[in-house]
Formats: structure tokens, sequence, C-alpha cells
């Protein structure tokens, strides 16, 4: 189980990034000086980030759920 404690804080931590960096207030567009609307699509490197975010996500869950289960 040891593994999966590391594999854990690996994804929270690869979470909390894409997390800020998919953020509208400080995302992409807007650290590089870019106008956001809230109706823009996800372009180039911001979709990516916005899809990889989702990925860790559901990764974070998984590991959250397999531990819990593991520790019965």
């Amino acid at each position: 189980m040891f593994w999966l404690n590391i594999a854990q804080i690996i994804v929270a931590v690869l979470l909390i990034i894409f997390v800020i960096l998919t953020s509208r207030s400080s995302g992409l567009l807007g650290t590089l000086g870019g106008e956001t609307t809230p109706y823009q699509t996800r372009r180039g490197l911001e979709k990516g980030a916005f899809k990889l975010t989702i990925v860790f996500a559901v990764l974070f869950l998984g590991l959250s759920m397999a531990q819990f289960i593991l520790a019965r």
C-alpha cells in the first residue's frame, strides 16, 4: 500500500498544478496578457491542460477509492 500513497501524493500535486493553470482568473491566457471572456473556447495548450485536469481528478478519485477499499 506504500506505492498507493506515493501515487496519490504525486497525482494530488499534479492536480493542484493543473487546477491553478486552468483557473479563469489566473489562466494561461491571463498570465500571458490576453483577455478571457466567459464564452471563449479553449484552444491549444489551454485545452490540453483542461483535459489533463479531468484525467488527474479521475485518477485521484480512483486512487482514493482503491486506498479506502484496501484499508478494510
